[in-house]
Parts: C-alpha cells; sequence; structure tokens
C-alpha cells in the first residue's frame, strides 16, 4: 500500500544583509571564474590559425560570451547572464566577430554578422580550445553585414545603414513619444547617403552590437545592391520631398524615438 509522507520544515527568515553577502559571493565567484576564461580566450586569439574560406564562405572566430559582459566607466567590467530571461537572440546572442580567411574582406578586420550564424551547422568542430570561449565558423557571405576600420562601421556588398524618420511631437503633454514615418529610412552610407528612401516592409533591421569600449550599442541596416540588380533589394525610391523635410529639421532622425534628433547641420 502506498504511503504518503508530509514533512514540515520551520521557516527561516533571511535577513537583507544576508541576502547582499549571498549575491555577493556569487558576484565574486562569476567575475574569477570570467577573469580565468578571458586568459584562456586571450592566448587562443594570439594563436596564428591556417583556415582558408571556400566560395561565398567567411572564416571567422567569435567570443560567444560576448554579449553576457558589461564594461563600466571606471574599466570593472562584470557578468550579466543574458539567456537565462531573454528569447530575443538578437540581443543575447554575439554578433562581433573576426575574421580570418574572406574574400574581399581584410583579414582580422572585425565584423558584424547574423546572430543565427553561430550555429553549429556553421561551426568548425575540434578547432581550437575546449575551455576556450572562442569557436570557429564558416559562414555565408549574405550573413556578414559590416565591417569595422579603426572606429567607424562601414556595410559590406549588399547593405547600407540608415536611421529612422520621426515626426517630433511637440503638444504640450509629457512622456509622448515621437511618431515614426513608417517604411521609410534616412540612409547614412553609400551612394544615397544624406537622403530618405522607400523600404519594403520591416527592412530597418537592428542590429545589438557591443562597442569597443565593451557597452551595448545599436546600428541599422537594410539591403542595398548599388549599381546591380538584385531579388533581395530593399530600398524602392528616393524622396525628395521627406529628405528637404529632414534637412530643414521637420522631421528628426535616429535610431529609436527617444534618442531622434534633428540632422546635425540643421
Amino acid at each position: 500500500m502506498n504511503k504518503k509522507y508530509h514533512v514540515f520544515i520551520e521557516d527561516k527568515k533571511v535577513t537583507k544583509k544576508q541576502i547582499q553577502e549571498i549575491e555577493q559571493r556569487k558576484s565574486k565567484s562569476f567575475n574569477q571564474q570570467y577573469e580565468n576564461v578571458k586568459k584562456i580566450n586571450d592566448e587562443q586569439l594570439k594563436k596564428e590559425i591556417e583556415l582558408k574560406h571556400t566560395h561565398g564562405r567567411v572564416i571567422i572566430s567569435i567570443d560567444m560570451e560576448a554579449k553576457n559582459t558589461h564594461k563600466f566607466s571606471d574599466g570593472t567590467q562584470i557578468y550579466v547572464g543574458k539567456q537565462f530571461n531573454n528569447l530575443n537572440r538578437r540581443e543575447t546572442h554575439p554578433v562581433n566577430a573576426s575574421v580570418i580567411s574572406a574574400e574581399g574582406i581584410p583579414s582580422g578586420s572585425e565584423i558584424l554578422i547574423h546572430p543565427n550564424a553561430t550555429h553549429d551547422s556553421n561551426r568548425i568542430f575540434s578547432f581550437g580550445d575546449d575551455l576556450s570561449d572562442i569557436k570557429y565558423f564558416s559562414i555565408n557571405e549574405n550573413e556578414c553585414y559590416l565591417w569595422r576600420d579603426n572606429l567607424e562601421w562601414k556595410p559590406l556588398k549588399g547593405f547600407a545603414t540608415g536611421l529612422r524618420v520621426y515626426k517630433e511631437y511637440k503638444g504640450p503633454i509629457l512622456g509622448i513619444e515621437n511618431e515614426q514615418v513608417k517604411n521609410v529610412l534616412y540612409i547614412t552610407s553609400g551612394e544615397y547617403e544624406g537622403q530618405v528612401a522607400h523600404t519594403l516592409k520591416a527592412c530597418d533591421y537592428e542590429i545589438i552590437f557591443m562597442n569597443a569600449d565593451g557597452i551595448e550599442d545599436r546600428i541599422i541596416r537594410c539591403r542595398h545592391f548599388e549599381n546591380e540588380i538584385n531579388e533581395r533589394e530593399e530600398l524602392i525610391c528616393i524622396d525628395k520631398e521627406l529628405t528637404a523635410a529632414v534637412k530643414k529639421g521637420d522631421l528628426i532622425i535616429g535610431i529609436s524615438p527617444n534618442s531622434a534628433q534633428k540632422q546635425k547641420s540643421c
């Protein structure tokens, strides 16, 4: 005959000070582990990698824990585990990669890639240090968006960068956001730089990456093929009226409603 047993445990009150001490111990442990792994990562990055890309592919190395750290202004770096409570891969998965071998992209350049590019189907297994967070992948060229020359990001072939366009709210009520002009972008690179272009729907893809100072940053890219006909082209036409409104300051530009401002020349 099955029996059930009920166990009653006396509740123990945990003080706020004890909770803080537990959190500090955990934080210290995480930071120590991070420092140990960082040393292994640095040693791995110093090694010469003899891998060669094939046609249409790019060989990269990438720190799989890159988005799990944050650096404060005083140089202190802490661990933040984003994957535990966030299902948005653009926010949780690394996109900052280093080029090992590619056609048309200098080796050693830093590039921004699609967050899903680091799938095991693209990974080069049995290569590198298993204890290191640095992993190696062979990804499609069209999954590489931008590359960095010093501190300036430049779009790769088939892409352009841009900013969203907003109608500035000038009413008396606080907290009202600026209204976005849908399906248009103020282009900031290439042949249409400085002009407002109409796009297909939902083409303002926002890349979330780690900047050189270790702080999260964002940039918008769209697909544009200069002097080339391509079925994936996302720019439809240039709107001279909206472009003039931006230049006059009647419309503002930015990545988000709160950060949008008038064009610098206004």
